[in-house]
């Protein structure tokens, strides 16, 4: 039996499952179960003594079976047989390719269930059912699909980093009595850390009628592998080695969507004539050494060959979805265009700072409208130079707002047609790109926008964050004070807006795009799912009609072009963090924009092609553009039903835009995750910094600002109190990004908030802790929080200290006077200089002081440290100056300096000037193999 299932969350991880190299694109996005399970429980029955495992797989209103002879006869219903390829056997001991295992596929009617006296369908242990009644298959572990989704790992909250807390090693298989949950997908090797670095034997357990006088061969049918390092496979039969072979080279996707299709291989393995006995007998597979294999399935069998794969009929989900979920959606409004050059998830308008000539679009585009009846386009509006984006449909079905570059323009703005093609007019104007429109209930519009007049942090190109205006494009507002990207706005049924939040605080810069929510004014902005974990980009959300769960894409890593990404259904009732509450539908990345009709049914584009999906997966395409357009690299994009749609309730503007501050509360500093350690009393103060935004950027890297640190140069605003209770209550100004430090009473940090907030004019917000878990109440409090028994405190600024610290100008005279006079260029004690002599970047001691990790200031991590594991209390640089090192103690001016140069960041320069400077400028001059700066 498997152990006891392991706590939901995990971190999420983007490594490879192993030591072979990432292949392009390819990254782990997240542990969540495959939809609908496979299995349930085996069924089983006896003939001539063997055991045989039945298993049923819901197909539409078909099932498929897979069964081993010896069979009964009421197995033997309606099926169908594919064309056949020409017979070719295989010989033992040699591997086959996936096509010569795709040969025959039979499937069988509903009415099998019932004929065998089952009443509910599972699909744990399945046998291919191979139309003849010769004892062939003795078992059968899993279902020879070309998938692993039956497999164990595949749950809600696993995945193969898991295999090590819900197995035990060795794995044991009982045939006719374990489900096919208790194999796991992925066998690991013994190089695969993650899995322990160590051998782990597969034993299958099985019952034989009689000794054998004739071979049998131990079918082990592939889903992939590991591309690179393929491991030697050893099978013991009944204490008989069989010779080993080395896995083949294959496709590793599976591994990370064990729903997926992969590409099928087979190792067949000769058990000489003999070796099986009569009664009990056992099977071991181990991997000797490299890395993992991913099954399909595990067969013993009499015939040397693979067994027939089992696959569904081609479904009609459009007519299936349009007697429900689709009832009354007739047509559907689309875009058409070329993917642009670059393949970063964002960067699809404006241009790029070190190349204004350069856009990142492509001309061409269109407006559609397809009709699900009779499969005709109309071109509602077509550009050959211009560009078409993101419609969105009017609660009344008769008007579409969408996104507009006209011609040969730059700029994308806001317009709105008729559904018939009439009455175009553009709402937006100005050098602003303004793109990914929705309506609001209240008649408005939400959109994002360039006009922040902003760079992205780590690339070159324009930022867009949210913007709302009135249904005429007048009465423009920014809503969000984000240094990144804001994304794909969605209005929730209940009236809040859903969008993707790309930041990083001191943290990865590929790593935390995911799902916030605020409301149309733009208050209330609060995490929805994600943030916590790393590697995967969430956007396109949008809430699926009767249920309060979202679909999203789930797009790899740090997003793939024009939002590709797994068709994802989210269910955010436990909360922003529990991974296993994201169901992956699609097996692929392929997908992007998808739209909800139900939980079971969903639309996205695909390519050139609209399609839809339901939630096990299956596909039918319900449009494809013309030969002609896709020879020319045109695509579809946002698909959207052209119906009629509630219109969600009002959420009202609370924003005193007369007012440039908003105040927030603390309930309590030392509630919250990872605080292990920290005493009540501890913290005295809050440092509240800012994260200013970039007004230009010219590399994709953190120079000039720092060496492998951050991207950002971060305000000094001040402090506020902690009151013994562990609240605070302070008035902060308004659609700023302010991040806060836990000070204790020497003013060393003791925990660092690595992920901004902000108010906006007139807001009260709160928080219950530092990083508190979403699904816990506060604390009860007896009395009245008592930063509340007062009015909010106002910051305190620090004396003597600038707001934003420069190194050469703030920190190195502070090294002259006390460390240079050993540490320079002609001592260099303990082989260190902290000259102040300048390379092509930085200076020596800054180099030497980030290079020798003489401060703690996150080198780019995935956030939530623990306490004291960042900033001035962690840095060995704030210890040396206290005295101890050969009596080197600055002032204790200098010292403050020091701590918080450390706690905002520990920039090099104290100005966005700097971007540009220095002897290396760019990506395009500069071979970064080379250590210029050594």
């Amino acid at each position: 039996m498997v152990s006891s299932l392991p706590p939901s969350t995990f971190e999420l991880r983007k490594s490879f499952p192993g030591p072979c190299p990432r292949p392009r694109g390819e990254q782990l996005l997240y542990h969540c179960r495959p939809a609908r399970h496979r299995h349930s429980s085996a069924h089983v029955f006896s003939r001539a003594g063997v055991s045989i495992t039945l298993a049923l797989k819901v197909i539409g209103r078909k099932q498929r079976v897979q069964g081993g002879e010896p069979m009964t006869k009421a197995i033997r219903g309606p099926r169908r047989l594919a064309k056949r390829s020409a017979k070719a056997r295989t010989r033992p001991g040699k591997r086959t390719r996936g096509s010569e295992a795709s040969r025959r596929v039979i499937t069988a009617w509903t009415g099998v269930a019932f004929l065998l006296g089952i009443l509910a369908p599972s699909a744990v242990s399945g046998l291919a059912a191979e139309g003849k009644d010769d004892g062939d298959v003795l078992f059968v572990v899993g279902t020879p699909d070309h998938r692993a989704a039956e497999f164990g790992l595949t749950r809600p909250g696993e995945g193969y980093a898991a295999f090590p807390r819900i197995f035990p090693n060795p794995v044991v298989f009982v045939a006719g009595k374990s489900s096919s949950s208790q194999w796991p997908y992925i066998h690991p090797g013994p190089k695969d850390l993650w899995a322990g670095g160590r051998v782990h034997p597969f034993r299958i357990q099985f019952d034989s009628p009689g000794a054998q006088d004739q071979p049998w061969f131990l079918v082990l049918g592939l889903a992939g592998g590991a591309p690179v390092e393929r491991s030697e496979v050893v099978v013991a039969v009944n204490q008989t080695t069989l010779p080993g072979q080395t896995a083949p080279a294959a496709d590793p996707r599976v591994a990370f969507h064990p729903k997926a299709v992969g590409k099928p291989e087979t190792m067949i393995f000769t058990i000489p004539p003999g070796t099986l006995k009569k009664g009990d007998n056992s099977i071991s597979i181990r991997l000797e050494r490299e890395s993992w294999i991913l099954y399909d399935y595990v067969a013993l069998r009499r015939r040397a060959e693979p067994l027939l794969p089992v696959v569904p009929p081609e479904p009609n989900l459009l007519a299936q979805f349009r007697k429900g979920p689709m009832a009354g959606v007739e047509e559907i409004i689309f875009a058409v265009r070329r993917l642009g050059e670059d393949p970063h998830w964002y960067a699809n308008f404006g241009y790029t700072l070190d190349h204004s000539n350069w856009r990142t679009y492509l001309p061409g585009g269109r407006l559609c409208r397809l009709d699900l009846r009779t499969g005709k386009v109309q071109v509602l509006l077509d550009d050959a130079d211009g560009g078409v984006r993101d419609p969105v449909v009017h609660y009344d079905g008769r008007r579409v707002l969408f996104s507009y570059r006209k011609g040969k323009s730059p700029h994308f703005h806001l317009y709105e047609i008729g559904a018939d093609g009439s009455g175009l007019r553009q709402l937006t104007d100005g050098p602003y790109d303004d793109v990914e429109p929705v309506w609001l209930p209240d008649g408005g519009i939400l959109f994002v926008s360039t006009r922040c007049k902003r760079r992205v942090n780590c690339h070159t190109t324009q930022v867009a964050v949210l913007y709302r205006c009135d249904a005429d494009g007048r009465n423009l507002r920014i809503l969000s004070s984000n240094n990144e990207h804001d994304n794909t706005p969605w209005v929730l049924p209940n009236g809040q807006v859903l969008y993707t939040r790309w930041e990083y605080v001191d943290r990865d810069q590929v790593s935390f795009h995911h799902l916030w929510t605020t409301t149309p004014d733009g208050q209330r902005q609060t995490v929805f799912f994600g943030n916590q974990h790393p590697g995967t980009t969430i956007i396109d959300a949008k809430p699926v009609p009767g249920s309060r769960k979202i679909v999203a894409s789930f797009s790899p890593g740090h997003g793939l072009r024009e939002h590709n990404g797994v068709v994802t259904l989210v269910d955010p009732r436990n909360g922003p963090d529990e991974l296993a509450s994201a169901t992956a539908i699609s097996d692929g990345y392929q997908y992007r924009d998808p739209w909800a009709f139900s939980e079971d049914a969903f639309m996205a584009a695909s390519g050139p092609e609209i399609v839809l999906l339901d939630g096990a997966g299956r596909t039918q395409r319900i449009y494809r553009l013309p030969a002609a357009d896709i020879q020319s690299g045109l695509e579809c994009h946002e698909p959207r039903p052209l119906a009629p749609r509630p219109r969600e309730p009002v959420v009202p503007d609370a924003n005193d835009w007369r007012r440039a501050t908003g105040r927030m509360v603390l309930v309590d500093a030392y509630q919250g995750r990872n605080m292990a350690g920290v005493r009540r009393g501890e913290i005295k103060r809050l440092l509240i910094l800012e994260t200013l935004p970039k007004p230009m950027n010219y590399t994709g890297g953190m120079e000039p600002l720092s060496y492998g640190g951050t991207f950002t140069l971060e305000r000094i605003l001040g402090t506020i109190p902690v009151e013994p209770d562990g609240s605070a209550y302070a008035e902060v100004p308004a659609l700023r990004s302010l991040f806060f430090v836990a000070l204790d009473e020497r003013d060393l940090s003791v925990k660092r908030m690595q992920s901004f907030c902000t108010v906006m004019p007139g807001e009260t917000v709160g928080c219950v802790g530092c990083h508190e878990q979403r699904t816990t109440s506060p604390p009860h409090q007896p009395k009245a929080l008592a930063a509340l028994r007062r009015g909010p405190s106002r910051i305190e600024p620090i004396l003597d200290v600038p707001d934003v610290i420069d190194f050469p100008r703030d920190i190195q005279p502070i090294l002259d006077r006390h460390c240079v006079k050993c540490h320079d260029e002609d001592r260099r004690g303990g082989g260190v200089s902290l000259s102040g002599d300048r390379g092509p970047i930085f200076s020596i001691s800054y180099y030497t002081i980030t290079a020798r990790n003489l401060v703690a200031d996150g080198r780019n991590g995935n956030g939530n440290r623990p306490p004291r594991s960042i900033g001035s209390s962690a840095s060995r640089l704030v210890k040396l100056a206290d005295g101890s090192h050969y009596g080197a103690r600055p002032s204790a001016l200098e010292q403050k300096t020091l701590r918080l140069w450390i706690d905002s960041g520990a920039a090099y320069p104290g100005t966005y000037a700097a971007l540009g400077t220095g002897m290396v400028g760019g990506f395009e001059i500069i071979d970064r193999s080379i250590r210029l700066d050594r």
